[in-house]
């Protein structure tokens, strides 16, 4: 029998099944990487992203094509992780841009839809590189572009939507060599097929598990926890909720709206996207927010939460754990200790600050206990808990925007898989300028805090440090995961691996061997410092013994040792 609708109940089971198919393939995807690292993350970062917004869609009580598009839209965006999270989060973005216009998709308004969720997606991506997701999502675009005109049968459709992206899949590595070399197809692209296949099979009627559990994430973490906990809390409820309008909302009625609030209370979100107005406050009275808002239109997503008494949870939580921590250091019988699950809500703890914002604040992504002391020690007012064994969120970077006190916000995402969710933070933010500056390493990020000059200006602070970050050379020592071949070094699974910047540069079965080698590499006739990073792993007095070597082999280059605590990585080297 001939389809040629889909109804908004359909798209979300399409949806969903898209979202846990892909879930499914998590591990396989991950494996997928070419650097064969205990961290390919691909299948994990696009899998949190899109489960994010599965959360949304599941949750909806009103399932139609507008309240569907929001969620898929809204939740993969704040969910979005790494550069794949992030592209797919844009695909998605731009994809129900077009559906939420309608009540029933055919085959034309799908073509229109996936023409702008490529264009969107590759809008997104400052240098896009074909052999990727984009290659495999304009492909299969550009496939329904092609028989739109020839078929109206959906089921037709979608085969050959599909078919035509698992066979562009299969392309990528002609398109990038180093797919070829490793033996195997993109990542990202390879997820983004599971995900159409996983609604297709719900469209064909397929029995499908719909359901979506939590899937636990780290979220972002401030050393200055205890001083924030301590404030008094001026207004005690968190009020949100969204306006579904029946009334003009104009610039003006905005910004009366806002002034209105203001009175009540702080910490005011009010954003007014079509229809739709997302509206956050902290208040003593939410009925007045509410009131007001009514004469605007109906109201939906409400919810309104006591922060006095979190506020006396968490102390008392707090006071727990430091009474449990000193019975051990008493008993000296070290357990280990599960960290508190992140906040459900985490976006919705807003800090209510006494003092004015200060000029200037920072923020820095970190990979272990010795690097965040580090930063905090240069001056960062806020840690998030990441790299590249878990890239944060672009809602993990809005909630440390939202903790620091500042009217600027520098952040270093330290990571070049973290740089897109940073960018699309800084345009989720209103009420801070908030300055990405493209680290793509711990050492960058620690070269740039350096580099801050407090007499200077924002603009010139960041021009002084994005050239800075230029002159850092960074070297990661780290282990195989599989057997593989990267421009024509042949790695076996356990070999230890020295990866640069941009390759691969030594390999080996001894990690200070393996360093060394690679720092041999790094290291040139201009090259005047090197600050060595030992991991979790690694023993102080062998770090110690490396250093000697280090300096024995480098008398020119000052050479500087700290604890780093990274997992994964035995040591992060860098050369300036």
């Amino acid at each position: 029998m001939v389809t040629n609708k889909i109804n908004a109940e359909m798209m979300a089971k399409m949806f969903l099944s898209g979202a846990k198919t892909l879930e499914a393939q998590k591990e396989y995807i991950n494996e997928l990487n070419v650097f064969p690292v205990p961290d390919g993350d691909t299948g994990t970062n696009m899998t949190m992203t899109i489960m994010s917004a599965a959360k949304e869609v599941s949750a909806l009580e009103d399932v139609n094509m507008t309240t569907l598009a929001k969620a898929i839209s809204s939740g993969s965006l704040r969910g979005a992780r790494g550069n794949s999270g992030v592209i797919l989060s844009q695909l998605l973005r731009g994809f129900t841009k077009v559906i939420r216009e309608y009540e029933e998709l055919d085959t034309a308004i799908l073509t229109n839809a996936m023409q702008k969720a490529v264009e969107t997606a590759y809008k997104a991506v400052m240098k896009p590189k074909e052999g990727t997701i984009l290659t495999v999502s304009k492909a299969a675009a550009d496939k329904g572009l092609e028989i739109v005109s020839t078929t109206d049968d959906l089921d037709e459709y979608l085969s050959k939507v599909i078919q035509a992206a698992e066979d562009m899949l299969k392309k990528t590595p002609d398109l990038l060599p180093v797919l070829k070399q490793a033996g195997v197809v993109d990542s990202g692209g390879q997820g983004l097929l599971e995900v159409l296949k996983g609604g297709y099979a719900a469209f064909q009627g397929k029995e499908v598990d719909l359901t979506i559990s939590e899937e636990p994430g780290k979220a972002a973490k401030s050393d200055s926890y205890q001083a924030q906990t301590a404030m008094d809390i001026k207004f005690g409820y968190c009020t949100e909720f969204i306006i579904m309008l029946d009334k003009v909302f104009n610039a003006k009625n905005e910004q009366d709206f806002k002034k209105y609030l203001e009175s009540i209370g702080d910490s005011i979100v009010c954003v007014a996207d079509e229809d739709v107005v997302k509206v956050h406050v902290h208040t003593n009275d939410p009925g007045l927010a509410i009131q007001k808002a009514l004469t605007f239109g109906s109201l939906t997503n409400m919810k309104i939460d006591n922060m006095r008494e979190e506020h006396q949870e968490k102390l008392f939580k707090m006071s727990e754990k430091e009474n449990s921590q000193a019975q051990e250091e008493v008993l000296d019988d070290p357990v280990d200790v599960q960290p508190e699950e992140p906040s459900e809500n985490v976006q919705d703890e807003k800090i209510t600050f006494d003092e004015p914002p200060k000029e200037i604040g920072f923020i820095a992504v970190s990979i272990g206990e010795g690097m965040d002391e580090i930063f905090t020690g240069l001056g960062v007012d806020y840690l998030i808990a990441g790299g590249q064994t878990m890239n944060p969120s672009t809602e993990d970077m809005v909630t440390a925007i939202e903790h620091v006190n500042a009217k600027n916000v520098f952040i270093l995402p330290n990571n070049k898989n973290i740089i897109l969710a940073a960018n699309q933070a800084q345009y989720l933010v209103e009420d801070k300028h908030v300055i990405v500056i493209p680290t793509k390493t711990v050492p960058q990020g620690i070269t740039a805090l350096i580099n801050f000059m407090g007499d200077k200006s924002v603009e010139e602070n960041e021009a002084i440090i994005n050239e800075e970050i230029k002159k850092v050379k960074t070297g990661q020592v780290t282990y195989a995961v599989r057997d593989t071949v990267i421009n024509d070094l042949e790695i076996k699974q356990g070999n230890i691996m020295g990866i640069g910047d941009h390759e691969i540069l030594s390999v080996g079965t001894d990690v200070e061997k393996t360093a060394m080698e690679m720092l041999t590499r790094m290291v040139d006739d201009e090259s005047e410092l090197i600050c060595i990073y030992y991991g979790e792993e690694v023993d102080e007095e062998i770090a110690g013994d490396f250093m000697n070597e280090v300096e024995n082999a480098f008398p020119d280059c000052d050479v500087e040792m700290h604890s780093g605590g990274q997992p994964i990585y035995y040591y992060v080297i860098s050369v300036e």
